[in-house]
């Protein structure tokens, strides 16, 4: 496995992150139990991975539980990252927990209360990344940013990120940040797949010019793109519809052509849209020999003519105002008075479906 520098920190991480939702069984029996996710992990590190992604709330907290346990004896070769936001006690009901009004959410309250339990049940004395999970609309970016800001400055987490969160809740954020010498956000979660592309409006163009890292999440959009290997798919797994019937439909022709799987094809493609800066997808498996079925796979190279055929039958609208200012007929030709096709501009934002 290859390393990327993640964001714009100096740190290293392998370029995929290993999710551990699943470690734990609080969530019923989809979970991975400790002698598994022991195994998993030493799979993963096996492969020359070293970044692991969890959550306060995953499986009521045993996720961050199993993973501290198992990481403690090596605790420096491991990149951690968790996440706040969340109320637990609302899937499952471990340890008694009982919910109230500033139980969840973004405020310094609430992150100050969840860093420590999570610093407790990882066994560290800190998370070398911080997500905030999802954005509440509440609670102001500049109270994130500070609180997150003494929490570095604490040395309670190394750096800030943001997961599920709007593009210009973002931007806001981290501008205040550097304007007042606060620590910014490094990278964003997304979801983001063949099936599920509209973080390229916005979230995409703004992590670039704020060299974010990009962390994919359900980049195989809960099995939906396994194609005829779907046969055990996630609770939460919808019928596809049209649009999504083409693209799979795509992904599988693909795949048949090149004697592969289609959740390889899925991969292949992914991997290829980097033109925003470094791109860490999360991997996630329940046994060792699925990991490392999922890692072998990885490898695959699409040739321009597959990456067009995928990209072309997953488009989306880029709406207003994307389309308009990327069409090179139109703003581009009118603001550089013809010249646009001869200026080699390192700001330009890519568009979501030019050639490579």
């Amino acid at each position: 496995m290859d390393y990327v520098v993640f964001g714009r920190s100096g740190m290293r991480v392998s370029e995929f992150a290993l999710g551990a939702m699943t470690f734990g069984t609080s969530w019923g029996t989809q979970g991975t139990e400790e002698r598994e996710a022991a195994e998993v992990l030493d799979a993963f590190a096996e492969a020359g991975g070293n970044f692991v992604d969890t959550s306060d709330v995953y499986t009521e907290g045993e996720s961050e539980e199993i993973l501290g346990k198992l990481t403690a004896h090596d605790r420096d070769r491991w990149v951690i990252s968790s996440k706040y936001s969340g109320s637990q006690g609302l899937i499952g009901s471990r340890g008694g927990f009982r919910p109230h009004p500033n139980s969840g959410g973004n405020s310094r309250k609430n992150m100050v209360r969840a860093v420590e339990d999570s610093l407790r049940r990882l066994r560290t004395d800190r998370i070398d990344v911080y997500y905030l999970h999802f954005w509440d609309f509440m609670t102001r970016p500049d109270e994130v940013m500070r609180a997150f800001d003494d929490l570095v400055r604490a040395g309670k987490i190394l750096y800030p990120a943001f997961s599920d969160t709007p593009a210009w809740v973002i931007a806001d954020a981290n501008t205040r940040a550097e304007l007042l010498g606060w620590s910014p956000a490094i990278a964003i979660q997304v979801e983001y797949s063949l099936l599920e592309r509209t973080a390229e409006r916005e979230l995409f163009p703004m992590a670039k010019e704020h060299d974010l890292a990009i962390v994919p999440w359900r980049v195989l959009a809960g099995g939906m793109l396994l194609g005829s290997e779907h046969t055990n798919p996630a609770p939460d797994t919808r019928e596809p519809n049209k649009r999504e019937e083409r693209v799979i439909s795509e992904a599988v022709a693909i795949a048949q052509e090149l004697g592969v799987s289609a959740a390889q094809v899925s991969w292949a493609w992914l991997r290829s849209r980097n033109s925003w800066g470094p791109m860490v997808p999360l991997i996630g498996a329940r046994t060792a020999d699925q990991l490392r079925m999922n890692l072998a796979g990885m490898t695959l190279q699409l040739e321009n003519e597959h990456l067009a055929r995928l990209t072309e039958a997953s488009s989306i609208d880029q709406g207003f105002p994307m389309d308009m200012l990327l069409d090179p007929t139109n703003v581009p030709h009118l603001a550089t008075g013809g010249f646009n096709d001869r200026i080699h501009n390192h700001r330009a934002v890519p568009h979501p479906d030019q050639k490579r």
